[in-house]
């Protein structure tokens, strides 16, 4: 399979766009598929510069409800109206980054979920023999600090995003399986758990963000907390690409605890596995 980076937060070799979004491309041998679109439209002219056609995508597959990964779904359509698109059921709901500082909407355009092409998804879903959807994450091992700031807006009260709304991609083919992410909000090691629950072993790759990103210095808690993530990673078969909600100081953090097992994936980087 063929899986490419459309956009990401940092620039990339070959392409124009970057920005604080996420998006993947993946041929196998059945489908042309999309994780993701980014916050806008930009990474449709990554795709050009590529050499991707974005018309012959059959599925895409929203990770999870924020503006970041939903942001290009409406141009997408405009341009691909046959492509099937999957969301969870919750992703179109009220949500808000929430603190001191600000209040402010992180949802999907609310015109996405009425789109004709959308199926709302409400638990794990086998799409075919390549492609299925998990999700209902329970476990809170490591869970990301950062979701504090992440809340549901419900009726007029703001209470903590529990994240039902995420869902993960696994794609298997020749003997490999692949999980894609957006943020892993609900915690890598926790998904990864009910990975192996579900299919009895660990992911030969893992793209996905790790939502570590901070404005602001890590604590020494953090830090920790970030160190050991990489530690229990580091014991699984699993080659991990990562980039956008991770930051590049988390990064950096996690490269020192898991060397070759982790790459950062930047806009336009390609893989084939």
């Amino acid at each position: 399979m063929r899986i490419v980076n459309l956009i990401e937060n940092t620039e990339g070799k070959c392409c124009p766009r970057f920005e604080h979004g996420l998006s993947f491309y993946i041929e196998t041998a059945s489908h042309r598929l999309l994780v993701d679109t980014g916050a806008s439209d930009a990474f449709l002219e990554n795709a050009a510069a590529l050499g991707i056609d974005l018309t012959k995508v059959d599925l895409l597959i929203l990770s999870h409800g924020h503006y970041d990964h939903s942001g290009g779904i409406l141009a997408f359509a405009a341009i691909n109206p046959n492509a099937k698109i999957f969301m969870h059921r919750a992703a179109g709901r009220e949500y808000y980054h929430k603190d001191a500082k600000e209040e402010r909407y992180i949802g999907i355009d609310k015109r996405i979920p009425a789109l004709p092409q959308t199926e709302l998804v409400d638990g794990n879903r086998v799409i075919d023999g390549e492609i299925s959807i998990f999700t209902n994450i329970t476990g809170r091992r490591l869970w990301p600090a950062g979701n504090t700031a992440l809340k549901e807006k419900i009726d007029d009260l703001f209470v903590q995003d529990e994240f039902v709304h995420e869902e993960y991609v696994v794609i298997s083919e020749q003997n490999k399986r692949v999980l894609v992410s957006g943020c892993a909000h609900n915690g890598i090691l926790n998904i990864l758990e009910e990975y192996n629950r579900l299919y009895g072993n660990a992911p030969d790759a893992v793209f996905s963000g790790f939502h570590m990103k901070k404005s602001s210095a890590y604590t020494q808690a953090e830090m920790q907390s970030i160190r050991e993530t990489g530690r229990e990673l580091i014991k699984l078969p699993t080659v991990f690409y990562t980039g956008h909600c991770t930051g590049e100081s988390a990064y950096r953090l996690l490269k020192e605890e898991m060397g070759d097992q982790l790459h950062y994936c930047h806009s336009g980087d390609s893989y084939v596995l």
